[in-house]
């Protein structure tokens, strides 16, 4: 009874709320985070809407430097302001123009891109090479991945940009293309240029001069976005609970995207799944639990199920006892019902893992040589052959059912994940229930999405929810996410001062000997032999399924919900776009900016 007469007063307030809210007021002036109130409705035919949800830290908290952390980016979303080059689609293996237009190499080291033609920036500016080359010059000064294999960035023309590698690599498209999304120049040139100073001087990320610039840029906060793509943020309406982007009227998309604004709604899965129920969100990419998207079907909503190539995996701190000990992982992996968890967890869109290589399952026939496939453990589920792994290495199961280690000490561990995530959370609540009924004491510990990467990089955890794979369509990226992430201390990727889990990236395997990981992630994407890098690949598919730095449980597909009570236009289900990764290449983003989707009442 209790329970109805509160459900009874959120409804009555937020009606309220929704006949007084006014889509332009000031920050702050909307309920707090966790009380979404849908945008006041526009008059019927004035004002085409697309309703999308992504979280966002509010100011002055959240700020415009998008290269940095906090940055008021919008995920997928952020294409449609600070645009990529070219998106990929997944299906044919080919480039869809965004800021470019064309792309060629010039040589085996030179990648030539064209750019559109009389495009402007929100402030006027134009938009030239020169956005492309500063942009690029940033990342050098962040260090990016992208800057290993990069020597030069270069206008030939206002146009016409130039990449110069130092040596040939087919992974640097992905990179170049569409990983680099274009800032103004009228923003952030005057950063480049000191960048551009430093390189002309010698210095380099380990000097001090590099240090203190890139200190500094990092507290730089623009008082806007200057945006080429065809919306913008609206500093006005920004609220705990949403924000508008309206359409910037001289865009170069300005005459082909279809809707007059974005609401875009605040909030992970907790806060967006009753607007979802009430169809004020148009699309929405949250792990929604299977009961949830039960629910949706049953409103009748188109549920999208795109590949996502990545997934969670039990990943451990291996400075904490047994965690180390390569046949205790093992055992793990052989203990945990992978099938159960995803359906748990996340319904017919958690596909169980099956080659346990750290990678999209989806990868393998393509990048492991069949010699290499033969040898991976798929780890099926068997307790007996996970008891046989912890009683070679001494750990014996008492009567009580409980593990000891080899001093006779309880086996008992924390498992630390996201609050907020309820894929992954499932997945860990799933995964410690598992190990408890096993012999394992577990233990589940939530915290806030926004604090759980710096408890990982801190070490201050046992065992955590976190990923594996990429949702890119090299698995080189895959690698990098899996050994290197959350392993700055041992990959020297990042802060080194950070310990994360402390895998060791110098290993002894059974199945190759003594193997340089952080040197086999570095030849997976060297160069443009495809089968030397096929080789690396199929190396740390086997390393990774031996050693096991973290146990993957299932492949994540989309459970998309699509109620589009203010879009229309969508694509049918068969079509190829639909395989493009929903994070990667936006599959929506896409629709957005060619125009295929529109306002309901449009056509």
């Amino acid at each position: 009874m209790k329970k109805r007469l509160w459900l009874s007063l959120i409804l009555i307030v937020a009606s309220i709320l929704a006949a007084c809210a006014n889509p332009n007021a000031p920050a702050g002036s909307a309920p707090a985070a966790g009380a979404n109130t849908p945008a006041a409705a526009a008059p019927a035919g004035a004002v085409s809407e697309f309703h999308p949800a992504w979280p966002y830290t509010v100011p002055p908290g959240g700020h415009y430097n998008t290269f940095v952390t906090d940055g008021m980016a919008l995920g997928i979303y952020q294409n449609l302001m600070e645009p990529s080059l070219f998106m990929y689609k997944w299906a044919d293996d080919s480039w869809i123009p965004v800021a470019g237009t064309e792309w060629k190499w010039v040589d085996d080291k030179t990648l030539e891109v064209k750019l559109i033609q009389g495009a402007k920036w929100s402030d006027g500016s134009a938009f030239t090479s020169k956005d492309v080359v500063d942009t690029m010059s940033i990342y050098r000064l962040l260090n990016t991945t992208a800057w290993r294999d990069l020597k030069e960035v270069k206008a030939v023309d206002d146009t016409t940009v130039q990449f110069i590698l130092i040596d040939p690599s087919n992974i640097m498209l992905r990179y170049l293309l569409r990983n680099a999304q274009i800032h103004a120049s009228s923003v952030y040139g005057d950063y480049a240029k000191k960048v551009t100073d430093l390189v002309a001087a010698g210095k380099k990320p380990e000097d001090q001069e590099w240090k203190d610039l890139l200190a500094e840029f990092n507290k730089f906060r623009p008082a806007d976005m200057v945006v080429l793509g065809p919306y913008k943020i609206d500093q006005t309406s920004i609220t705990e609970a949403q924000m508008i982007l309206n359409k910037v009227p001289t865009s170069y998309w300005a005459d082909k995207v279809k809707f007059d604004r974005l609401v875009n709604y605040n909030g992970e899965t907790p806060v967006i799944t009753p607007l979802v129920l009430s169809g004020d969100v148009d699309y929405a990419t949250h792990g929604f639990p299977p009961a949830t998207v039960k629910q949706f079907e049953e409103q009748g909503y188109r549920i999208l199920r795109p590949p996502v190539h990545n997934g969670p995996v039990i990943g451990f701190n291996f400075k904490i006892h047994p965690f180390e000990i390569k046949e205790f992982r093992q055992a793990i992996a052989y203990a945990i019902d992978r099938t159960q968890n995803g359906k748990v967890a996340f319904g017919d869109s958690g596909v169980p893992v099956k080659y346990m290589t750290g990678m999209s399952d989806n990868f393998i026939d393509q990048w492991v040589t069949p010699e290499a496939k033969a040898k991976l453990n798929t780890y099926d589920l068997d307790p007996k052959k996970a008891e046989e792994l912890l009683t070679s290495i001494n750990f014996k199961k008492g009567a009580d059912g409980i593990w000891t280690d080899e001093t006779g000490k309880p086996i008992e561990v924390e498992f630390l994940f996201q609050a907020e995530f309820a894929d992954w959370s499932g997945a860990a609540k799933n995964a410690c229930e598992q190990l408890t009924a096993f012999g394992i004491k577990c233990t589940g510990r939530s915290i806030t999405y926004t604090q759980f990467a710096t408890e990982i990089n801190d070490g201050k955890f046992q065992i955590a929810s976190l990923n594996f794979g990429s949702g890119n369509p090299h698995p080189s990226f895959s690698y990098d996410q899996d050994f290197r992430f959350y392993n700055s201390a041992m990959s020297g990727n990042g802060d080194v001062t950070k310990p994360g889990q402390s895998f060791d990236l110098k290993q002894k395997t059974d199945v190759l000997g003594d193997v340089d990981i952080n040197a086999l992630i570095d030849a997976s994407s060297k160069g443009a032999d495809v089968d030397a890098q096929k080789d690396a690949i199929s190396k740390l598919a086997l390393i990774y399924n031996e050693t096991l730095p973290g146990v993957p449980l299932w492949e994540r597909h989309g459970n998309n919900p699509v109620p589009s009570k203010f879009a229309a236009g969508w694509l049918p289900d068969t079509d190829p776009i639909y395989q493009n990764d929903p994070y990667g290449d936006s599959f929506v983003v896409i629709q957005i900016l060619d125009g295929t989707l529109h306002g309901a009442a449009q056509k």
